[in-house]
């Protein structure tokens, strides 16, 4: 199964949103290894995410 295109547009160090867990909050990722994503989520800490089956969604980061 290819992965998700919008994960190749994706890099660590980019912050994302998990499409189907909004409670985790925003992500930063930490490292891609394949399809496996490594993202430390501000409400659930670091998840290994499959991005065969998952293509997280880009986010910004909140005005300071």
């Amino acid at each position: 199964m290819p992965e998700k295109a919008g994960n190749a547009l994706l890099s660590p160090g980019d912050f994302v949103r998990h499409p189907g867990r909004p409670d985790w909050g925003l992500g930063q990722i930490q490292s891609m290894i394949g399809a496996r994503i490594t993202v430390n989520f501000e409400n659930a800490g670091k998840q290994l995410i499959d991005g065969n089956v998952i293509e997280l969604e880009p986010a910004e980061l909140p005005p300071r």
